[in-house]
């Protein structure tokens, strides 16, 4: 499983000119499921996301996470963070979970946020979106549970 996690201050996705989803301050997670992904791997993840410590404290010290500040969360599945681009031009999709399963954990996790008290918002699985932001720091990390980086 991997995942693009941005610290905004604010963030918005459509879906055909609709607002579908929308966030104040808090992260926008990009999240794609790994073909091979299991409850390790979605563990991993759920737990860096509500966890990572990106949030500055009183000193300006990144030192809080998203349940320390009571942030909110928009997420937004992505396949193509499983895109293969080393040969050729066109990337290869072939590691990215199938339809079913991809969604299966897409719910979950917005399910498990949910479940924690975090104000929870999401795009729309498989559905061309148009996703709005703006990145506050600029900080942006990224999560892979393969720990491949």
């Amino acid at each position: 499983m991997r995942a693009v996690v941005q610290r905004v201050l604010n963030a918005d996705v459509q879906v055909d000119g609709q607002c579908v989803g929308r966030i104040g301050k808090g992260l926008l997670v990009y999240l794609g499921v790994h073909k091979d992904d299991t409850d390790k791997d979605f563990d991993y993840i759920l737990d860096k996301v509500i966890n990572l410590r990106i949030f500055s404290d009183e000193a300006g010290k990144m030192n809080l996470s998203l349940l320390d500040t009571g942030g909110e969360i928009l997420v937004v599945s992505q396949f193509t963070l499983f895109g293969d681009a080393r040969h050729g031009r066109r990337p290869s999709y072939g590691e990215a979970a199938g339809n079913e399963k991809g969604n299966l954990y897409y719910q979950r996790f917005l399910h498990e946020l949910m479940g924690r008290g975090i104000k929870t918002e999401s795009g729309q699985f498989g559905a061309e979106m148009q996703v709005s932001y703006t990145n506050d720091g600029p900080v942006t990390i990224l999560l892979d549970s393969f720990k491949v980086f």
